[in-house]
């Protein structure tokens, strides 16, 4: 699972374009589209408005914004001791805590995508996280021993946490450590945009380390926002696919980015809370477009976590548009989900090489 929150850092307005329009000491109005971009969560944020903007008005929403995240981070992070999310890892086991809307809707998702994946996700997993030096504790990033793996295991499983959503209030059945690293920031992406929904903007493309939300168009001839897929290769960035977009949301996860090795071996940050290791398989990047980045982002780390036949399985029965890149010897494969193809079509799946498994009713039985 990926990490969710480091500090929250404050950052500046960037104009995306040339500069300024009008003239005069007044309230400038920016050329078009603005881009708004600084740090957060230990990765960035990148919010272009397509919208007519003055400074002034920029300014503010970039504020409002933040604001947003700021609450999310002080809600759901791990890294902070008095997130609402650390004191709830550290009330008594057993005992009902109240807890906010927000992180009641995230957990109330997380609990949900456990339950349809077959526990590929499960927000428990912090102990296994931190264990694995993906997580807030100082560990030297090397292989746990089996016993400890074995007992950390033990302690986990979404089964252990209970929730009332219809009063806002959860509890912890056994002492796991509750990690929303896999959901958050999804969580963080819908805040966003919801925000710049409320001030009456139109077009916009939210970029949240990565997590996508976008709505309208990217210029007055009516384009749609194009998103990039990257290769999956940790040397470099480069698109392998670059989709359009139009009112929606994307989440990524992938294996090649947060890893580390021993003995020759490859170990991700990906881990699979049913093995306590991390995965082993071909799928290096799957891709989730889901009207809610928090959904998306959930159904990201856990379809990455099973593989990509088992992804393709539960992307069909969950009628997920689902993007899948695939180690095919020293080149790479691209399979879609049928939602995504149709959403995209045949012909462009044929030009961008994106292919769609066949698929029949007995496989949901295999």
């Amino acid at each position: 699972m990926r990490h969710f929150s480091r500090p929250l850092a404050w950052g500046a307005l960037i104009l995306a374009t040339l500069g300024l329009t009008g003239c005069g000491d007044g309230d400038p109005t920016l050329e078009s589209p603005v881009t708004l971009e600084g740090g957060v969560f230990g990765s960035f944020y990148q919010v272009t408005i397509a919208d007519p903007l003055t400074r002034s008005r920029a300014e503010a929403l970039e504020a409002g914004f933040l604001e947003e995240l700021e609450a999310v981070d002080a809600a759901m992070s791990t890294y902070r001791d008095d997130s609402e999310l650390v004191a709830f890892n550290r009330a008594p086991v057993g005992e009902w805590q109240p807890l906010s809307d927000e992180l009641i809707e995230v957990l109330a998702i997380s609990e949900a995508v456990a339950e349809a994946s077959g526990g590929a996700f499960d927000v428990t997993i912090g102990g296994l996280v931190n264990l694995w030096s993906f997580g807030p504790e100082a560990r030297p990033r090397e292989i746990p021993e089996a016993e400890l793996i074995a007992s950390r295991l033990a302690e986990i499983g979404h089964d252990k946490l209970e929730l009332e959503p219809t009063v806002s209030q959860a509890r912890r059945l056994e002492d796991v450590f509750v990690d929303l690293s896999g959901v958050a920031k999804g969580h963080g992406t819908d805040r966003v945009a919801a925000y710049l929904d409320r001030q009456g903007i139109d077009h916009y493309l939210v970029n949240l380390g990565g997590d996508l939300a976008v709505k309208g168009y990217r210029d007055r001839e009516a384009q749609p926002w194009r998103i990039g897929v990257e290769l999956p290769d940790s040397e470099r960035r480069v698109a392998r696919h670059v989709l359009p977009l139009h009112d929606g949301t994307v989440a990524t996860s992938g294996d090649y980015r947060n890893y580390f090795e021993e003995d020759g071996r490859r170990f991700s940050h990906t881990l699979d809370p049913r093995s306590g290791y991390p995965v082993a398989h071909t799928l290096a990047s799957v891709s989730v477009f889901h009207p809610s980045n928090a959904w998306a982002d959930a159904w990201a780390t856990a379809l990455s976590v099973v593989g990509p036949e088992e992804a393709l399985r539960l992307a069909e029965r969950e009628g997920l548009e689902v993007l899948l890149l695939v180690r095919e010897g020293d080149s790479w494969g691209s399979l879609a989900s049928t939602a995504l193809a149709a959403r995209l079509g045949e012909n462009r799946l044929d030009s961008l090489g994106i292919r769609v498994p066949s698929w029949n009713s007995n496989q949901e039985e295999e």
